[in-house]
């Protein structure tokens, strides 16, 4: 990604989730800043793990 670095929790989530991660990987830069701009109300690894999970059919 141009100009910022995916937050671990996020990187670990994703590696968890191949499709997602794959999903994610089609995103422009745009939905992905989206995506890690999101991250910052995530509270628990769960909620992270259902916030990646919505990825796949958000978008």
């Amino acid at each position: 990604m141009n100009g910022f670095e995916l937050p671990a929790e996020l990187r670990i989530a994703l590696a968890m989730l191949p499709e997602a991660q794959e999903k994610f990987s089609t995103l422009t830069e745009r939905q992905k800043w989206e995506v890690v701009s999101g991250t910052h109300a995530v509270g628990s690894r769960e909620e992270m793990k259902r916030y990646v999970e919505n990825i796949i059919d958000a978008y």
